[in-house]
């Protein structure tokens, strides 16, 4: 209903209000005037006329007034039936009757003067309440509708030279959106489109970007859900919205759908234990049906993205549903630096700003992650009222990304100050001086984030494998800052909560999964399904071992940890005099980029403070907050987990 004609349905209603309410309740007669009015019942009244005691009356409506000759008025309700002819007829032949209403014998108009106001309220309910609901702007008791959003014209468009960093899945891609421009070229060697493609990856990795790029490539509709949308609260909405997004896409073919995080929807079915008719399995089984069912589905190619494609159903990704399964890695250095240029369009930088150098330093970042860290990087030049993004401002905000911003306005005593820089220095000499760890790029004893202090590292190439001598030289170096704990000042505190947390979590790994143990050999013990990309499994590992294994176990893990700890404080002991050097000019300057940490270590002198200038690490191990709980950044030193099959020699 338009509001010119809402406008006019509300004033009709008000009148017709206005006039049921006058004629239930009346209004001021004239035989009223100033004086005060006695109620009497119907048969005083009657019997007041026949005696020929009323001078006047008044019948309006449903009320009865009378006047007497000395001037007293009467009031009563109008009578209903042969009553109210009765005295109709008395007051008429006995008394002056002055009638303003309807007849007596009229019922019908005394029945609609009641209904008047109850009909009036269920009018404008179903006119301003019901009748919206089910118009065509508005979905809310349309709950077999698709959700599904068609991208217009309007909507930004963004081309595969938007995308970098993925370029196997771009390729991959580019293909389908190739195939529906040339088709013949494909159908001449007997080629058919695939009808469902699976994005599979990390967080932030482009999955949904690399859709948006299709829709804005592809030149047929393009229809966007997300696998929540199906999810609802009334039994059957969730397989109808199903059918009703595949008769939309269907009338529009050849057309893309594209539906985000399908695991809302497609999670692997159950054996029945909670009941065997589930909404979402329900929802799950319509969804196999459209995509490869008894009806021919040509035209009408499915894209959907997940991070958590472990727990979607086997029914859902075999050939003939999702024909291909394409993996989105985090980019390498290349294709880091390439991201970064698509991110720079339109943000001016200073000369000084190389983005190789900074690709260099952001292994295992997505593009999400730069992206955000190009977007630090202009914020902090707009505080600092710059007109350009320099090199430092993109070096803060990296270190933002990594660790949060530096807590300025935290003050730490001396002595706990002095307990941090031996720790972050015992962690950088350790790291420095063994062959298989990553070199350090920066020591600092400020507070960033929940960490008081940090050790940063880089690897020099992205790693896929790691051997047993870098985990082992990994766990030496994290136990660096608590034997220089020990080693100065006889005691330990809580700061290396989190580096034992991960050295235990290494050590145990090289015994259980990578087949690192002497006394246990080449066995992968104990099983537990492992998620590739996201989420956490509530179950415990499924042990499937021993106790003698188990008592094995733990032997081996505390070997390897106390053999790395006994490594550490020898290295530590041999190079005292570096450590106190260190950890003296860590408490004058407070940041050691590599060259200044470098230079102390020769026993060189650094005269002043300065902002970093070599590489930036991805790596660190952090000191804990106030309260003695470590930081947990996701550029720990730990080394990547290698899942089975992840990668063959």
């Amino acid at each position: 209903m338009s509001k010119p004609a809402k406008s006019f349905f509300l004033i009709v209603l008000s009148f017709i209000a206005a006039v049921a309410i006058w004629n239930q309740f009346g209004g001021s007669g004239t035989l009223v005037g100033g004086s005060t009015v006695k109620r009497i019942t119907i048969s005083e009244m009657l019997k007041l006329s026949e005696e020929k005691q009323i001078e006047s009356s008044e019948w309006q409506g449903s009320t009865v007034r009378a006047k007497s000759a000395d001037g007293q008025l009467f009031e009563t309700t109008a009578p209903e039936g042969q009553l109210a002819s009765k005295l109709f007829d008395s007051l008429s032949q006995n008394a002056k009757l002055d009638y303003q209403g309807p007849p007596p014998s009229s019922i019908v108009l005394s029945v609609l003067s009641v209904l008047a106001l109850p009909l009036l309220i269920l009018a404008m309910i179903y006119f301003l309440v019901i009748r919206p609901m089910h118009s065509g702007g508005n979905q809310a008791l349309s709950f077999g509708k698709s959700r599904a959003r068609r991208v217009g014209e309007t909507t930004p468009k963004i081309t595969f030279d938007d995308v970098a960093g993925i370029d196997e899945a771009r390729q991959e891609l580019y293909e389908i959106v190739d195939f529906l421009k040339n088709t013949k070229k494909y159908s001449a060697l007997g080629a058919r489109i695939p009808k469902g493609i699976l994005l599979t990856g990390p967080p932030g990795v482009g999955k949904t970007h690399l859709a948006r790029a299709i829709a804005g490539e592809a030149g047929v509709p393009f229809f966007h859900i997300s696998g929540s949308d199906f999810v609802e609260m009334f039994v059957g909405v969730g397989a109808a919205r199903v059918r009703d997004l595949f008769e939309t896409a269907k009338a529009h073919r050849p057309s893309l759908v594209f539906m985000d995080e399908i695991d809302a929807v497609g999670r692997q079915r159950g054996a029945g234990l909670g009941g065997g008719h589930d909404e979402r399995e329900q929802t799950l089984n319509q969804l196999l049906v459209e995509m490869d069912g008894f009806d021919p589905n040509s035209g009408v190619i499915l894209i959907a993205a997940t991070n958590r494609p472990d727990v979607l159903d086997p029914a859902l990704l075999r050939p003939g549903r999702f024909d291909r399964q394409l993996v989105v890695d985090p980019p390498d250095a290349a294709g880091r630096e390439a991201i970064l240029k698509v991110h720079i369009r339109g943000k001016p930088l200073e000369s000084d700003v190389d983005l190789s150098s900074l690709a260099k330093r952001t292994p295992g970042f997505t593009g999400a992650d730069l992206a955000n860290m190009l977007n630090e990087g202009a914020l902090l030049a707009a505080r600092k009222n710059r007109s350009k993004i320099a090199q430092d401002d993109l070096e803060e905000a990296l270190d933002r990304v990594i660790a949060g911003p530096q807590r300025k306005s935290k003050i730490i005593s001396d002595k706990e100050r002095k307990v941090i820089a031996y720790h972050e220095a015992g962690h950088a000499i350790v790291g420095e001086l063994l062959e298989n760890c990553d070199p350090v790029h920066k020591v600092t004893i400020l507070p960033r984030g929940l960490s008081l202090g940090s050790t940063w590292s880089l690897p020099e190439t992205d790693k896929y494998l790691v051997t047993k001598e870098e985990l082992v030289d990994d766990i030496t170096a994290l136990l660096g800052g608590r034997v220089a704990e020990d080693l100065t000042f006889n005691q330990v505190t809580t700061g290396a909560s989190s580096d034992l947390q991960r050295v235990t979590q290494i050590a145990r790994a090289m015994v259980c999964q990578y087949g690192m143990s002497e006394k246990l050999g080449t066995l992968a013990i104990g099983r537990r399904s492992h998620n590739p990309f996201l989420g956490r499994d509530y179950a415990m590992d499924e042990r499937n071992y021993s106790e003698d294994v188990a008592r094995m176990i733990d032997e081996e893990v505390r070997d390897i940890v106390e053999t790395c700890r006994s490594r550490a404080e020898d290295i530590l002991r041999t190079h005292r005099e570096q450590l106190d050097a260190v950890v003296e000019s860590l408490l004058v300057h407070e940041t050691l980029d590599r060259e200044d940490f470098l230079a102390v270590m020769r026993g060189e002198e650094i005269t002043a403070s300065k902002p970093p200038q070599g590489e930036l690490p991805l790596k660190e191990s952090e000191e804990p907050d106030a309260a003695g709980d470590a930081s947990k950044s996701k550029t720990a030193i730990t080394p990547p987990r290698l899942e089975p099959g992840a990668a063959s020699g």
